[in-house]
C-alpha cells in the first residue's frame, strides 16, 4: 500500500462501536450537534516544529468551527517563549480549554503558571458546552500509595470526591477529560477507584478522553468508553532504540527526535455529538512515520497493542452509536 492509499483508507474507514443504551437519555437532553476539536501531547518544548503542528490544527479548526477546543496536556511550558503557540491555540475556538500534563511543569514551571498563562479556571474544573458537562481532571497529584518514582500519576482522594459529587449533581450528559489515562496502558495509579466512580454514573457519561499514552486506543469497562487520543507529534521509544531521524542540527537541539518515532504531520481530531442520530463521531487524521516505525526498531512497548493499529501515526475515525433497543 502506498502513502496515498494508506491515508485514504485510514481517513475514510470508520469503526462502529457501542455506547451503553443507558447513556442515550442523557444525550437526548441536547438541542443540537456539538463539536469539539481535540489535540494532545504537542510537546512544544521537546520538538522542533511544534508551532507548525499547532498551525495545522488552527487551520483545520477554522474550517470545522467547533464549539470548543481542548488541548489535553503536555502542551507547552507556561512561559513567554511559548506565547506564540499558546496564543494560537487560544484562538482556535470561542472556548479553548486546557488540561495540565506531566511535562507542562518541567523546568521549574508550576501549575499556577499554567492557570495564569494558559487561561485556566483551576487545575481541575467543570465546563458546560451547549448542554454537555466537561469534567476536566488533574492527574498529576502527589500522594499515591503505589508511586514508584518518576512523574506523579494519581487522582487524589479530594479530587475523587469532587468527581463523584460533580457526577451525582450533573443533570445532562458528561465527558470526562484527563491527561493521564483512567483506563488501559499507563493508567493513573488509582485507576480502579476512578473507574468505580465513573461506572456508578455510567448513565450520564458519554466518553472519557485522555492523552499521555501517544496511542490510538479505545476500550470499554463497565459501561464506560475510554478513548486514548494520540499525540500530535510522536511515539516515544527511549534510549534503547535511539536512532537518527532528523539532521544532526535538529537532533542535537531536540534530543527527543532520536528517542521517538515522529509523525510527519500533526495529528488531531474532531469529536461530534449528534443527538438526532444518537451518535458520537470522531474524525481523525493520518500521516506516516518519519524514519523507521517502532516495530522496525524492534520495540514491543505494549504486547497486546499493534503497530499499524493502536501504535500508528493516525487517529482513526470512529462512529460510536446506539445499537438496538
Amino acid at each position: 500500500m502506498n502513502r496515498r492509499q494508506y491515508l485514504q483508507t485510514t481517513l475514510t474507514g470508520a469503526l462502529s462501536l457501542i455506547v451503553p443504551k443507558m447513556a442515550f437519555p442523557a444525550m437526548q437532553l441536547l438541542d443540537a450537534k456539538i463539536r469539539f476539536g481535540l489535540i494532545a501531547d504537542l510537546h512544544q518544548d521537546l520538538i522542533h516544529d511544534g508551532l507548525d503542528r499547532m498551525q495545522a490544527f488552527a487551520k483545520a479548526m477554522k474550517k470545522e468551527r467547533p464549539d470548543a477546543t481542548i488541548q489535553m496536556g503536555d502542551f507547552a511550558h507556561p512561559s513567554t517563549k511559548n506565547q506564540a503557540v499558546i496564543s494560537l491555540f487560544n484562538q482556535t475556538s470561542c472556548m479553548p480549554l486546557h488540561v495540565i500534563g506531566n511535562h507542562d511543569t518541567d523546568g521549574g514551571h508550576t501549575k499556577q503558571q499554567c492557570l495564569d498563562v494558559w487561561g485556566m479556571p483551576a487545575r481541575y474544573y467543570q465546563q458546560q458546552v451547549k448542554g454537555v458537562l466537561l469534567l476536566v481532571l488533574d492527574g498529576n497529584e502527589p500522594g499515591s500509595p503505589g508511586h514508584r518514582g518518576g512523574y506523579a500519576s494519581y487522582i487524589g482522594p479530594e479530587q475523587r470526591a469532587w468527581l463523584r459529587e460533580s457526577l451525582a449533581t450533573a443533570t445532562g450528559p458528561v465527558i470526562v477529560v484527563s491527561h493521564q489515562p483512567l483506563a488501559g496502558p499507563i493508567a493513573v495509579d488509582d485507576a480502579p477507584e476512578v473507574q468505580a466512580i465513573l461506572s456508578e454514573f455510567a448513565s450520564k457519561i458519554l466518553l472519557a478522553l485522555n492523552g499521555h499514552s501517544h496511542i490510538d486506543y479505545l476500550l470499554r469497562i463497565n459501561q464506560v468508553s475510554y478513548l486514548h487520543v494520540n499525540s500530535a507529534a510522536y511515539f516515544w521509544v527511549g534510549d534503547r532504540f535511539k536512532h537518527a531521524t532528523y539532521p544532526p542540527g535538529i537532533s542535537s537541539k531536540y534530543p527527543v527526535a532520536s528517542l521517538s518515532c515522529p509523525y510527519r504531520e500533526s495529528l488531531f481530531a474532531t469529536l461530534t455529538i449528534d443527538p438526532a442520530n444518537n451518535t458520537i463521531a470522531i474524525q481523525g487524521r493520518a500521516t506516516e512515520w518519519v524514519g523507521p516505525s517502532p516495530t522496525q526498531l524492534g520495540l514491543d512497548a505494549y504486547p497486546y497493542l499493534h503497530t499499524g493499529e493502536e501504535i500508528a501515526p493516525h487517529i482513526r475515525p470512529r462512529v460510536i452509536e446506539r445499537v438496538g433497543g
